[in-house]
């Protein structure tokens, strides 16, 4: 018998989630198929069978959180075990029976002697009904109720559930609230993978000072320069040049410059890195993901497009591994590729700041006591202000324009 063990799921990541389970017990596998997708906040990641045989033992439901070492399944080495088959069909429910014997003759039920009406409970004091629930409800909490809330208790004899966050102590539960969804909505669970994304997001927001600064980089510089050298710059590397590697290298000069931008809080003590290796956001089937490009300050402008080609296709084609998405200093995302035209991008935590790139837009500029219409960029830099002071974040964004502004600069690091 071979256990299926959860395996080291890379830097800080202590657990995952079960995702799926690609075979079901019974079934036949070969040494190295897949049978368990798990989910961290970061990657999906495939369980291979250690042996051929057959699947004896399923330990956790898809949605359970599991943890490193954990052992989840077992495969029984030269089983023979069954293929793979599809659900069978639900049975149709059984059709009314519909015979020809006569109904029996109706009987008369007897006539009960009127009586009153049933007084209305008084609002002071609900008693508790067939619910099973034997104390009564004092007035005070009956009045914390909405109208519809105060009639179901009324009727029920209990008050209704409550919420547990404290920003709405006294409101319906999440269940209450899903039961009440308009039939027309529809109604889809989060997956695993987005609520530890969400757990991430609430996390960065609680636990770092985050704030986000703006600015406005003039583009023409930028795309004269490449419209002059794309033809030669594609063919001579194979790879196209676009404005990633631009950005790239002008926040790597930029961090150079301001450090706490590129930095890291654990405990009382700030990690000022002296590597550069950024997170790219590209777009993955499943959603954003993160990938890290590593070793930005070493690399030229094509190693730079290359890298990032390189795990933008990984991302699209679920191949992205662990280690392409581990130790990240510093993230860029571009929101501009989707029409956004300003944002305030959220930490990729623990990191200490996240640069912004939106849409190129025409606009009126006044250069030189002049209007003229040049191609201009909104972008965004949000930072731990626990490490990084409102100056040092200004003067960061303001460094990244420059850089973009007059790109020869880039070219002798300046």
């Amino acid at each position: 018998m071979a256990d299926l063990v959860v395996p080291q799921l890379g830097e800080s990541i202590s657990e995952a989630v079960v995702a799926k389970w690609l075979k079901n017990v019974g079934d036949a596998v070969t040494v190295d198929e897949p049978i368990a997708e798990l989910e961290t906040d970061k990657i999906t990641v495939q369980l291979p069978s250690p042996v051929a045989g057959a699947l004896t033992e399923q330990r956790f439901a898809v949605g359970a959180t599991v943890k490193v070492g954990d052992v989840i399944g077992a495969v029984e080495a030269g089983k023979q075990g069954k293929s793979a088959a599809p659900p069978a069909k639900a049975a149709p429910p059984p059709r009314e029976v519909v015979t020809s014997q006569p109904a029996p003759a109706p009987v008369a039920a007897p006539v009960a002697p009127p009586t009153a009406p049933p007084a209305p409970p008084a609002i002071g004091a609900v008693s508790a009904k067939a619910n099973g629930t034997s104390e009564a409800i004092d007035r005070d909490a009956l009045m914390k109720l909405t109208p519809a809330q105060r009639m179901t208790a009324r009727e029920t004899g209990a008050l209704p559930n409550r919420a547990t966050g404290p920003s709405n102590p006294s409101g319906p539960s999440a269940e209450d609230r899903l039961n009440a969804v308009d039939p027309r909505d529809e109604v889809t669970p989060m997956s695993p993978l987005r609520k530890r994304v969400a757990e991430r997001l609430v996390q960065a927001q609680h636990e770092a000072a985050s704030l986000t600064t703006f600015n406005e980089v003039d583009m023409s510089a930028i795309m004269a320069f490449r419209t002059k050298y794309k033809d030669t710059f594609e063919k001579s590397h194979g790879v196209k040049l676009g404005f990633m590697s631009f950005f790239v290298k002008a926040c790597v000069a930029a961090a150079k410059l301001f450090p706490g931008v590129n930095a890291e809080l654990i405990g009382g003590h700030i990690v000022y890195k002296k590597h550069y290796d950024f997170g790219i956001a590209v777009s993955a089937p499943k959603g954003l993901v993160v990938p890290v490009l590593k070793d930005c300050d070493q690399r030229s402008f094509a190693e730079i497009e290359k890298g990032i080609a390189e795990l933008a296709d990984k991302a699209r084609n679920g191949k992205l591994a662990l280690p392409d998405l581990q130790g990240g200093t510093f993230s860029i995302t571009n929101g501009g590729i989707y029409g956004s035209m300003m944002s305030t991008p959220l930490l990729n935590y623990p990191q200490t700041g996240i640069l912004g790139m939106h849409n190129i837009v025409k606009r009126a500029v006044v250069i030189d006591d002049a209007v003229v219409v040049r191609p201009m960029m909104y972008v965004a830099l949000s930072y731990d202000h626990r490490v990084v002071d409102g100056r040092e974040a200004v003067s960061f964004l303001v460094a990244v324009k420059d850089r973009l502004e007059s790109p020869d600069r880039l070219l002798v690091d300046a």
